[in-house]
Formats: structure tokens, sequence, C-alpha cells
């Protein structure tokens, strides 16, 4: 009997590790929804309805721990420290939009499963709460606070899902750390946009991410909100999550 218990603790034990060093998806049921905000920035308009079909999110930003796992099996170097410095349970930063597609190629093969980046359309729809959203400007609540770590409020980005997760029970996607989608910039784009799985324009200069951080204001959060920057950028306030396909 005493054999079996401890062979039972190293399967669990086992699995425990696991979740901690890969994404842990969310599905997210195929619908419609109104993206963008008439009353937002102007490459924020006009709204217009957008369907998307299903697919997987990850429940956090990628973790240090996470991305550690990626460096070590690639021989990679980890990112540089930011004064705040880095913990397993916090989300990576200072990686560039490069970065995090080479992450996703290396979890594909990982797994045999094709993870990648979001789409803008697919990210928003998400944060929003998908079906289930109760229209908050906010992933999650029309109260930031509950929902995010922004404007300074820390010293840094925080452990990951420590806040209220959003309606489907994904976490910080407003704060703590902006998040690289797959889509080329173009400020017009919503103008000409596909109503079904739009991906963004064919090409571009700037790739767009998401969701505020840590350091950034509460308007910048909002889940209609967008930003563009170089792929090669990278900084202490920037990360990304993956998406799952199904």
């Amino acid at each position: 009997m005493r054999k079996m218990l401890v062979s039972f603790m190293l399967i669990i034990s086992s699995e425990i590790i696991y979740a901690q060093l890969y994404p842990e998806p969310i599905h997210v049921d195929g619908g419609k929804f109104q993206m963008g905000d008439n009353a937002g920035d102007k490459d924020e308009r006009p709204a217009h309805q957008v369907t998307v079909k299903s697919f997987s999110i990850a429940k956090t930003e990628t973790t240090v721990g996470q991305w550690q796992e990626f460096c070590t099996s690639t021989s990679r170097k980890m990112p540089e420290v930011p004064w705040f410095g880095l913990k397993v349970d916090q989300p990576i930063v200072n990686v560039s939009w490069d970065n995090a597609t080479a992450y996703c190629l290396w979890l594909t093969n990982k797994t045999g499963k094709k993870y990648r980046l979001p789409t803008e359309a697919e990210w928003e729809f998400a944060a929003r709460g998908g079906n289930k959203s109760t229209g908050s400007q906010f992933s999650g609540n029309k109260i930031i606070d509950s929902v995010a770590w922004y404007g300074g409020k820390s010293v840094g980005p925080m452990p990951v899902a420590q806040k209220l997760p959003n309606e489907l029970g994904i976490y910080d996607m407003t704060g703590n750390v902006w998040e690289w989608c797959s889509d080329w910039y173009d400020a017009n784009y919503y103008a000409s946009s596909p109503a079904i799985d739009p991906k963004g324009p064919a090409s571009g200069k700037y790739y767009t991410f998401r969701g505020g951080a840590w350091d950034i204001g509460a308007r910048n959060g909002r889940v209609s909100y967008r930003n563009p920057l170089s792929p090669t950028s990278r900084n202490h306030n920037k990360g990304f999550r993956v998406v799952l396909e199904e």
C-alpha cells in the first residue's frame, strides 16, 4: 500500500509540472460580436460585426517558467532580466513578436498540435468573454481594479491569475503585460475588414499588440484598444499568450 501511494504522488507531481511548463488552453466557442468601439480612437472605428470560428486560447499569459522550458529545449538564452527581476509565475517580458512566433513553432513541434499567436479578432473576442460577454470595456469587469494590474500600481508585472478571470475563465487580458497578436497593423483596416475570421492586412511595418500593461493607464487596457509596434521590439511590459487551433 505504501509503494502504491508513493507512485500515485509521483504521477500527480508530474501532472503539476506539465501544467506549469506548457500553456493551459481554454476553449472558446465561435460566434459573432461587435469588434471595435465607435467611441474609441480612430483605429478602433468603425465598430463592425465579426464572426470567428471556435479556437482555444491560453488561460494565462506565457510565463517565465514556460519560456525557460523553451530556452532550455532550444539552447536559447533567456531575455535580459529587467530591474524588477523575473519569477517563474510572472509573464515573460522582453520578447519580440519574432521571439513569440518562434515559441509557437517550438510548441507546435513539441506537442504535434498547431499553436500560434491570436488574430486581433480572436484576441478581442476572447477578451470580451466570447459568447458569454457581459459587455464590459475591460476583460471580465467594468471595474478595472478587479481584473487587472495597471497604471503603475505594481512594480513590474505580477504573477499570472491573481485577479479575477473574465467570463470564459481567462486571466489578465486587461493589464499585466501587453500581448502580441498575429496581425499586421493598419489604422484603417476596420473600414474594409472581412466579416468572417479577419486576419489583418497582407503586409505592413508593425504588428498589433493588445490589452495594456502593469505600467499603463486604464484607457489603454480597454478590450478594443489597439497598438502598433515593430516585430523586433521588446521591453519590460510586453509579452504574449498563445492560441491552439481546433
